[in-house]
């Protein structure tokens, strides 16, 4: 069970970059300790910058450094299932030609789905499920309805390089994924907490809603400028589901020490 999160803001906007990136960050810490990592991009920006590592999220924390002038954002915390976490490639953010993303879930299709691309399992020992979603996400040019080839569950958000300015998010079945709206930006996590948390520690008031499943949304200078439906997979089932805490003591750790950063 891994943690997204992220945002999409206004470009004039005054919330601190850095802050709201460790606050998203501490809040999904518990979700996941076998990697972690963010990806961020400006309104200037082509391509994305992509920080991540094999650590928990607690050791990355303190270093989370994102410009002010950034106003799109990618954060994960990872629990794996495919992908060995010893391959750096496997942690997220994953990349697929131009497309860089996140992924909470499992995708139980990706190798029939990459076989066709030459592009694919770029890095050498690459297995991570996560990049048939962005390989879809790339060859379709960002269609919500080539992501009903996806099996599997899914919550999700990319960034295409071919696109800039704009954060895609996405929902199929068996993840969750909330959405916060203010007047600053978009934000989303997988947990209403971490929203919660967000509100704590920056000037934000959020109008927070859980994202239904089969929704696609595009989120650009702090906007919803898109929604596209389309049809999740309804028919899988995990069969031994995993709990959606997994290193409690994480959340503990990165809050407390969110706390001191704010102060």
């Amino acid at each position: 069970m891994c943690g997204i999160a992220g945002y999409s803001l206004l470009p004039s906007s005054e919330l601190e970059r850095t802050l709201a990136a460790q606050a998203l960050l501490a809040a999904i810490a518990e979700r996941g300790a076998d990697a972690v990592g963010y990806a961020y991009r400006g309104p200037s920006d082509t391509y994305a910058t992509v920080v991540k590592q094999r650590t928990p999220a607690s050791q990355l924390l303190d270093r989370v450094s994102v410009p002010q002038e950034v106003n799109q954002l990618l954060v994960h915390v990872r629990d794996y299932t495919k992908g060995h976490p010893s391959i750096a490639a496997n942690n997220h953010p994953v990349r697929h030609g131009p497309v860089v993303g996140i992924h909470n879930g499992i995708i139980t299709n990706d190798d029939e789905i990459l076989a066709p691309h030459s592009c694919a399992r770029a890095e050498p020992r690459m297995t991570v499920d996560s990049e048939a979603i962005f390989a879809i996400a790339a060859h379709s040019r960002n269609d919500a309805r080539a992501l009903e080839h996806l099996r599997g569950a899914m919550a999700t958000g990319w960034l295409d390089e071919r696109e800039p300015g704009v954060v895609f998010v996405a929902r199929g079945s068996g993840r969750p994924l909330w959405i916060g709206e203010a007047r600053q930006g978009v934000f989303f996590a997988s947990t209403k907490v971490a929203l919660e948390v967000l509100e704590r520690y920056l000037p934000v008031k959020l109008r927070k809603r859980e994202l239904r499943a089969g929704m696609l949304l595009a989120l650009k200078d702090g906007r919803i400028v898109r929604k596209e439906r389309f049809r999740p997979d309804l028919e899988y089932v995990e069969l031994d589901p995993l709990p959606t805490v997994r290193a409690p003591q994480e959340r503990e750790v990165c809050l407390s020490r969110l706390a001191a950063l704010a102060a």
